[in-house]
């Protein structure tokens, strides 16, 4: 299994939930509302689910083995990581260009 692309489709700032993220598999499989979330000592990868019938909320679709899971996060944590360094690439560039329109 390869994970061949990794998309970050919201990223929040207030709150546990830190981003949302699809991720494709294989250029086959796409798996859509994963979430990264801020937890007491780390960032971690919380997988799509829905609440059943008694008001639990289960995966819909997950890891199976601990590998499997450790690449998922790896791979989307470097993802978030990536993004948010460009996003703060580009507002520093604003802030700079701001001031200089300022002088």
């Amino acid at each position: 299994m390869e994970i061949t692309d990794v998309k970050i489709r919201k990223i929040m700032s207030e709150g546990r939930l830190r981003a949302v993220v699809s991720v494709t598999i294989d250029d086959m499989l796409a798996v859509h509302d994963i979430k990264v979330v801020q937890g007491d000592e780390r960032l971690f990868v919380a997988m799509p689910s829905r609440k059943d019938e008694n008001g639990v909320f289960r995966d819909i679709v997950h890891p199976i083995s601990p590998s499997a899971r450790k690449l998922f996060e790896e791979s989307i944590l470097d993802a978030y990581d990536r993004q948010l360094a460009i996003l703060e690439t580009e507002e520093a560039s604003n802030n700079n260009a701001e001031e200089a329109d300022e002088d």
